[in-house]
């Protein structure tokens, strides 16, 4: 795309808004068309182009810079930390991370082939490797003089993480103690051996909730033998938590995880449709109950009323059951001793769910119908869909976690095949028993 096809008021405009607000920037490309942001980063400073990708979803970025000269993404590349580029690496496909690698410093490929090589999920992948370590044989006068001269350079230091000869981490200082100690002391003498570190393979949530719980703003990040490798901020383990919970909710609906409103029709269309055929299918077989008691149906065609409200209820208390169970799954709140007693849990509150809702149906179909068999039988079915629907609103997503898949990974369309089925079948079947009742009544 030619330059001067941007608009360089434009340009300017970007330019300024990145100095000021990264983010409102950064949302404001995000409304562009693809190749005019590649080009509008293209004329921007690298800082301010880094600074700009920095604050895009990873997926969008890499979409932006896939078919970009390889001189414009190592420039953006050397403003970014190596888990970013790793991240966007990672949404690339594979001919363009072998154009961009062969380009990149050595420093920063070596950096980032690092961050690849940890799981998707670990703070291995998140961790930042830029934080201040010092040697415990310096004195206090040694290493303040070194944390100057690495201030000027904008190194932040918040605190100081002291190894050994062997890059072992062995203690942590924080600024205030290390200005009250005694200029000539070893670091070895005045440093806070008692440091909590997270291993380079700890999940994100469950590193998440360890800093939670101690109220840490960041931790370091060893390898197994307790070499200091990164550290991890919560602010990143909480954006990264955060991507996950959305993409949860993604899949429970039958999205793509990583979809997004910028995504393409086709790409939307390839990760919809699988599960909306699934759905279908599921609708075939609830709608295969129902045409089991057709003939039922035709001689009582007051119970098509009522179906819509037995599976509606069943589907809305399974969802309440499902949302919990996700969030405890999500939150580390599930141990793996209590799986029973929360599956059983449900289920009872499912059950008086049930009957405190059931009454008032049959009450309903009782007056409005003058039928009280009519209202028995819809009360006992509501009874039986509601506790169905806790029973699978819990266990589903704990089957999926214990077959080692996604718990999130469209429950909510098997849910409702569950809730369906089950209620249709109990009405009806209900309602088949009680025929001779029913139609004496009316």
């Amino acid at each position: 795309m030619d330059p001067s096809t941007v608009d360089p008021a434009l340009r300017s405009f970007v330019g300024r808004m990145f100095e000021r607000d990264s983010i409102g920037a950064a949302r404001l490309l995000e409304t562009m068309e693809e190749g005019q942001v590649v080009e509008v980063l293209r004329l921007l400073p690298p800082a301010v182009a880094g600074r700009a990708v920095r604050q895009l979803q990873v997926s969008y970025a890499a979409a932006l810079l896939r078919d970009a000269e390889a001189d414009l993404f190592v420039e953006i590349a050397r403003e970014l930390e190596p888990q970013h580029a790793a991240a966007i690496f990672m949404h690339l496909p594979a001919e363009a991370r072998e154009r961009f690698l062969q380009h990149l410093p050595e420093r920063l490929k070596r950096d980032v082939q690092e961050q690849l090589t940890f799981p998707e999920d670990s703070v291995g992948r998140l961790m930042s490797t830029q934080f201040l370590t010092l040697r415990q044989d310096l004195t206090v006068q040694e290493a303040i003089e070194r944390i100057r001269s690495l201030a000027a350079k904008r190194f932040p230091a918040s605190y100081a993480y002291v190894v050994d000869k062997d890059d072992h981490l062995v203690g942590v200082m924080n600024m205030r103690d290390l200005m009250l100690a005694d200029p000539s002391q070893r670091l070895a003498a005045v440093m806070r051996k008692e440091v909590f570190a997270l291993p380079c393979f700890t999940d994100r949530e469950q590193a998440a909730a360890e800093l939670s719980k101690r109220r840490y703003f960041a931790a370091p990040v060893v390898d197994a033998e307790q070499r200091m490798l990164g550290i991890i901020k919560a602010e990143q383990l909480l954006h990264g938590v955060q991507e996950e919970l959305t993409g949860d909710i993604q899949t429970m609906f039958g999205a793509g995880a990583d979809e997004r409103v910028t995504s393409s029709i086709g790409y939307s269309l390839s990760r919809r449709l699988p599960w909306l055929h699934v759905n279908l299918l599921t609708a075939f077989l609830a709608a295969g109950v129902v045409a089991l008691f057709e003939d039922t149906i035709a001689r009582m065609t007051v119970l098509a009323v009522f179906l819509p409200v037995v599976a509606g209820q069943g589907g809305n208390a399974g969802a309440q059951s499902l949302a919990i169970v996700m969030r405890g799954l999500v939150m580390r709140e599930v141990p793996r001793n209590g799986v029973r007693r929360l599956i059983l849990k449900e289920a009872l509150l499912g059950t008086v769910s049930g009957a405190a809702t059931g009454a008032v149906t049959a009450l309903v179909a009782w007056l409005w119908n003058g039928n009280p068999w009519l209202g028995l039988v819809i009360g006992i079915a509501m009874v039986i869909n509601l506790f169905a629907a806790g029973l699978a609103g819990a266990a589903i997503p704990l089957l999926m976690r214990a077959l080692r898949l996604d718990p999130a990974q469209s429950s909510s369309i098997v849910l409702t095949t569950v809730t369906d089925v089950v209620g249709f079948f109990a009405f009806l079947g209900l309602a088949l028993a009680f025929e001779p009742l029913i139609v004496g009544t009316v």
